[in-house]
């Protein structure tokens, strides 16, 4: 009885899954060598673009972290100006 069953729960799952209403349909697209030629071309096109928007926004983080750093370096020149020096033999006697 047990042996039966195993039979038929394999023949169901064989046919369940052998059915081509669920096997993974493949679509296959002919095109013209000039169709396909304007898609490679529209593909490199939109490549290009998207190097070119990187390009742009790297070059402007890049300006907006040197314009922090310059404010900074800025503003701890003008702190050590406060500063009274000590002359250098002070300095090494520490």
């Amino acid at each position: 009885m047990y042996s039966e069953r195993k039979v038929m729960y394999t023949s169901l799952f064989d046919t369940f899954f052998s059915d081509s209403l669920i096997a993974p349909a493949r679509t296959v697209y002919v095109v013209s060598d000039s169709q396909l030629e304007e898609l490679r071309r529209n593909q490199r096109q939109e490549e290009l673009d998207n190097i070119e928007d990187s390009r742009k926004r790297l070059e402007d983080s890049y300006q907006a972290r040197i314009k922090v750093l310059d404010e900074r370096q800025n503003e701890l020149k003008e702190e050590l100006d406060l500063f009274p020096t000590k002359p250098k033999a002070a300095l090494n006697k520490k």
